[in-house]
């Protein structure tokens, strides 16, 4: 049986891309989100070359509109999905009275709000009723840095939000659950590199509904 969409939410070079090819290995139509057109069509062309289905939407996942109009599209597009990957953060030095009042309001919408946007966007329109929505966390969740302040706050509220999410969602068929990445991504630890993290989201869109629980905790 074919299988459906994975959504992508924040695809770039490292993590974004990786989770991008281990999808569409893995057989899965995979729709690209992110804000850069150019960069969305060339993995989108890369991808499609190697004979998957792949196509990029151009969106901002700071505004909710867009964001939603976006994912309605792909799923239009390219079917009903099996799994949401939000893999959105932004990382900039800031300190927690640095800043002004929109800025912060900007970063906070794309590092938390987009996720429930996405989330609620997807969740009534998987395959089935049924599948995995998978977001990255971040260290400063755990270990907040006054050197990253947004990024320590988005990511605390984030890994939040998917606790009540996965709780919310217990007994549905819908596997909800954070991971954790407490290292650089692609800093030369070879379990954080783009493709041994790639595929631990893959595993966990795959685990039995028993072994589900709201965090992977990647050290």
């Amino acid at each position: 049986m074919a299988l459906g969409t994975a959504v992508i939410v924040g695809v770039g070079p490292g993590l974004g891309l990786a989770l991008a090819r281990t999808f569409a290995d893995a057989g899965h139509p995979v729709a690209l989100l992110a804000r850069d057109r150019a960069r969305l069509d060339s993995y989108a062309g890369e991808l499609a070359a190697a004979g998957h289905d792949v196509r990029g939407y151009a969106t901002d996942a700071g505004d909710p509109g867009n964001l939603r109009a976006a994912l309605h599209s792909a799923i239009t597009e390219l079917g009903a999905p099996d799994v949401l990957v939000y893999n959105v953060g932004v990382l900039r030095r800031d300190s927690p009275t640095g800043g002004d009042d929109q800025d912060w309001a900007r970063v906070t919408a794309m590092n938390v709000l987009g996720a429930r946007v996405a989330a609620e966007a997807v969740l009534p329109e998987l395959r089935d009723g049924r599948g995995s929505l998978l977001f990255t966390g971040g260290g400063y969740a755990l270990h907040p840095s006054k050197d990253f302040a947004s990024l320590s706050v988005g990511k605390a509220a984030l890994r939040a939000y998917v606790q009540v999410l996965h709780d919310q969602l217990a007994g549905t068929g819908v596997h909800a659950t954070s991971v954790t990445i407490t290292d650089e991504i692609g800093g030369g630890e070879t379990r954080f590199d783009p493709a041994v993290l790639a595929q631990a989201y893959l595993e966990l869109h795959n685990q039995p509904e028993t072994e589900w629980q709201h965090e992977l905790m990647r050290y």
